[in-house]
């Protein structure tokens, strides 16, 4: 498609800079071009049909990366996903620049609200976000909503991997500079177990999708310079990250224990806490999590309805 490896401008702190790094990015970046593409279309309809600064679009994306450390986890560049929204007719002012943070459970109310939708039907739970009119009718830049100052995070599984079905339980928040992550099972594998005789059913670390980057650190670590990349990738995890997104863009250096940030991480795993605590989160509780116990029921199965041993 007329690209070059030189196309890339920088490659993540968490992969080798290398010519395979690069070609699986220029392939990702083509189907992100062809989503692109896509978009433009559904512009050019609106625009015909005279309905385009009357549209409310928002182009977002699924959470992160298909590639080690990435889709699945719980980084920067797993949560902080492209958000753009056009609405000419229902957005304040051009030009501003607003720092507030925001969250993909913010659409739901927001969709809501703008279609004028004042009762909606009784739900189990009532919802985490927060409409985003309130960012969409200011006319200041900056922090426009002091509440939103931070985000939070969560996970529980990405996909099957390890013994039992059971996930990898994350939680988190990004506030300013600072993302600080509480991993409930440390002694769980964050990508999925590495042992093939679990893995007779699904590939090793089944929580990252296979790709060309993938293969390279899992089939490189044990030559020189690869260990690090690897174990930033699969390897297990300390109960508590914190990291300075701003001077370590791809989180590689956890500050967590260092006596300098012990404030900072002190008030973020407070802040968290609290939260958790408030929602009735059984991992914060100490409770038993039943999320452990789903049973999977996308298992290959015969006739019987018996589980197929086969790969």
């Amino acid at each position: 498609m007329g690209k070059k490896l030189s196309d890339i401008d920088r490659v993540p702190k968490y992969w080798p800079d290398n010519e395979v790094i690069r070609n699986d990015r220029l392939y990702y970046s083509s189907e992100v071009e062809h989503y692109y593409n896509h978009l433009g279309k559904i512009f050019a309809t609106l625009e015909a049909a005279g309905q385009l600064d009357n549209t409310l679009i928002v182009a977002t994306s699924d959470h992160g990366m298909p590639f080690p450390r990435v889709k699945g986890q719980a980084y920067e560049s797993s949560n902080h996903i492209p958000l753009a929204i056009r609405w000419p007719k229902g957005i304040n002012g051009r030009g501003r620049v607003v720092t507030d943070f925001v969250s993909f459970a913010d659409l739901a109310p927001t969709f809501i609200e703008a279609a004028g939708v004042t009762q909606i039907a009784p739900i189990m739970q009532p919802m985490s976000g927060r409409s985003l009119f309130d960012i969409f009718t200011s006319p200041k830049s900056g922090q426009v909503i002091a509440t939103r100052d931070h985000v939070l995070l969560g996970k529980e599984r990405h996909d099957v991997g390890r013994p039992n079905n059971q996930g990898y339980p994350i939680r988190g928040i990004r506030k300013g500079d600072h993302l600080y992550l509480h991993n409930f099972e440390p002694n769980r594998w964050p990508a999925g177990n590495p042992d093939r005789e679990f893995c007779a059913r699904y590939i090793p670390f089944g929580e990252v999708d296979s790709s060309p980057t993938k293969s390279l650190l899992m089939d490189n670590k044990d030559k020189p310079g690869f260990m690090r990349f690897y174990d930033l990738a699969f390897a297990k995890r300390p109960a508590e990250e914190l990291y300075d997104v701003r001077k370590d863009p791809g989180q590689v250096v956890n500050l967590a224990g260092k006596p300098e940030y012990a404030e900072t991480q002190k008030k973020l795993a407070a802040q968290l806490q609290k939260h958790l605590v408030r929602t009735k989160d059984p991992r914060a509780l100490g409770l038993d999590a039943p999320w452990d116990y789903y049973p999977y029921y996308g298992l290959r199965r015969n006739k019987k309805w018996q589980v197929d041993p086969r790969p």
